[in-house]
């Protein structure tokens, strides 16, 4: 479904003086461009008034990456990508809390309260399974397309390139996130459920937290490019 996707959207790019897009996913351990993290700026953090310097998180080696990336308009310059995302293995030892950023004032993000005990429901009324049986949980960070690409499903490719690569890497898990409430009906229509109470994450905004059971991983054919440990 995914490279139908794509290849709808090259068709649809092939008039225009800017080259098709390509989808790529890398890590643990991935060698990430300049303009992976241009982007990731771009997108999450200038908006919000945060240094360059934010763009990059102290895990990002231990995270599974996904982009997109299209050929800038002049022939001399590198590639552009256009929406990012990470996913990453909630350790064992923790219920997800983190800092937002690397910064020593940055805000705090919240624990995903049904890792830590039991008797929690979600929004359409499913109860968590035990805490030990949402291992591994995984967590979805860092996601988001630049203004002037947006509305193409490139956001529903990156999110679908990496609960695919989560589940091929650590198996049956449970995906976790902090959506932003502006992004909720997007993670919804990928069937992601909201729990719990609004919340706010200082200097960023309202947030809900959601998740989804990870189950089975994307075939072969559905995947533009798989995940290359250590590569772009």
């Amino acid at each position: 479904m995914i490279l139908l996707w794509v290849r709808m959207m090259c068709d649809r790019y092939s008039h225009q003086p800017m080259a098709q897009p390509s989808v790529h996913s890398s890590g643990p351990g991935a060698n990430l461009s300049a303009a992976y993290f241009e982007a990731r700026y771009q997108i999450l953090r200038e908006p919000l008034g945060f240094p360059p310097s934010a763009a990059k998180l102290p895990d990002d080696d231990a995270a599974i990456h996904a982009w997109i990336e299209m050929d800038r308009v002049e022939p001399e310059e590198d590639m552009m990508v256009v929406a990012v995302g990470r996913i990453h293995l909630i350790p064992a030892d923790s219920t997800g809390a983190c800092a937002d950023t690397d910064d020593e004032n940055a805000a705090h993000c919240p624990d995903f309260l049904p890792l830590g005990s039991h008797g929690f429901s979600d929004v359409s009324g499913n109860d968590f399974p035990t805490p030990e049986a949402l291992r591994p949980a995984v967590q979805i960070r860092q996601m988001g397309t630049l203004e002037n690409h947006q509305r193409k499903g490139f956001a529903a490719i990156v999110l679908a390139n990496l609960e695919s690569e989560a589940v091929t890497l650590w198996g049956k898990c449970t995906g976790f996130l902090q959506a932003r409430v502006h992004a909720i009906p997007f993670y919804e229509s990928q069937n992601w459920t909201c729990f719990g109470e609004e919340y706010m994450v200082e200097g960023i905004g309202l947030h809900r937290s959601m998740w989804k059971p990870l189950n089975v991983p994307l075939g072969p054919d559905s995947l533009v490019q798989s995940r290359t440990e250590g590569e772009e």
